[in-house]
């Protein structure tokens, strides 16, 4: 069996690599190649997807299984920004494919979520929330209806560290707002207290992956939703456990301890809070402000998504993910909060 492994260096992608290299340990014929933007250490093999052709290495015949973990996760993009870094890398990684190639595609369950409404920018991504979001969509339709063998798809919502020890290859996505947390940049808490906030520890993705990949191939496109379902956090769990880690962290080194920051409505932000902040907020903070209203749409939803492999104690995972950025950062996870005088005092 030969497997090939796209974005091997990624936050998913890292995790998928080890996954199979133990599921295929002490087996003989089975061949895992990995590729990455930038190759290094266990990653023999440079491919910039959808800027420059496969590589040698990669041609020649079709792959028994291809694993595309490559993707920009950035909530930020264009649509020609999105196009260029998911779209068009997809389509570049099945030209690899022959029509009995198991291709398992790393999506988000949110491309299954509710549409926003056109002050998130539903109107450019055809009523998704961003960039991310709409190729993704895109990504999925493509690869099932343009790729002639079987595909699985496998759908995690926001990526946190290991269940275990909260590791993960890098931080991202949801890890920026522990530190607008302590700095006092996240002032407020938009969007619904008793809201779902659905999270998934990086290694059971990769397990959900893995176990694709090195199992039976399907004899229809299959669909993988990871996720709490109604077990997921709420929002005002999820703060609460964040703060009281960080504070737990920063009680053990002296540090006077973080407040919880008070929650707001989407409609009261949107109507009173924002118009305020965009005309007296610093850059630096106005830049949080954005941050925030791209996350208060993922932290509150109104329903949970429905898994086909469960997440359980999503709380354990947030407070290891936590604590290991924490423990990695530590100069951020003590720093002192500076409050937003102007938006408390209004």
């Amino acid at each position: 069996m030969r497997i090939l492994v796209t974005g091997a260096a990624g936050v998913v992608g890292t995790e998928v690599a080890a996954r199979l290299a133990a599921g295929t340990a002490g087996r003989t014929g089975p061949q895992i190649v990995h590729t990455a933007r930038r190759a290094a250490g266990d990653t023999p093999v440079r491919w910039n997807i959808g800027a420059e052709p496969a590589p040698d290495a990669l041609t020649g015949r079709p792959w028994d299984v291809i694993v595309h973990t490559a993707a920009s996760t950035r909530w930020t993009m264009t649509r020609d920004e999105a196009t260029d870094a998911n779209i068009r890398t997809l389509r570049d990684v099945l030209r690899l494919a022959g029509p009995d190639t198991h291709v398992v595609h790393v999506s988000t369950a949110y491309v299954g979520g509710v549409r926003a409404p056109e002050d998130l920018r539903g109107a450019e991504f055809e009523g998704y929330r961003n960039g991310y979001e709409w190729s993704k969509a895109r990504c999925e339709e493509i690869v099932t209806t343009e790729h002639r063998g079987p595909v699985t798809i496998v759908r995690p919502p926001l990526v946190m560290g290991r269940r275990g020890d909260g590791h993960i290859a890098r931080f991202s996505g949801p890890y920026s707002l522990f530190p607008a947390l302590v700095s006092g940049l996240a002032a407020v808490v938009v969007g619904d207290p008793g809201g779902f906030a659905e999270i998934s520890p990086v290694d059971e993705v990769a397990e959900a992956v893995a176990a694709a990949a090195l199992g039976p191939a399907p004899s229809a496109p299959r669909t993988e939703v990871i996720a709490a379902g109604p077990d997921s956090l709420r929002l005002d769990t999820l703060v609460q456990i964040t703060c009281d880690t960080l504070n737990a962290f920063r009680a053990e080194h002296g540090v006077e301890p973080i407040a919880k920051p008070p929650t707001v409505s989407t409609d009261s932000w949107n109507r009173f809070f924002l118009p305020l902040a965009e005309q007296w907020l610093s850059p630096v903070q106005q830049q949080a402000v954005r941050l925030l209203a791209m996350f208060q749409s993922y932290t509150s939803m109104g329903e949970p998504f429905e898994p086909t492999r469960k997440v359980t104690d999503p709380g354990g995972v947030l407070a290891a993910s936590v604590r290991h950025w924490a423990e990695s950062k530590p100069r951020q996870a003590l720093s002192r909060p500076v409050p937003w005088t102007l938006i408390n005092a209004a």
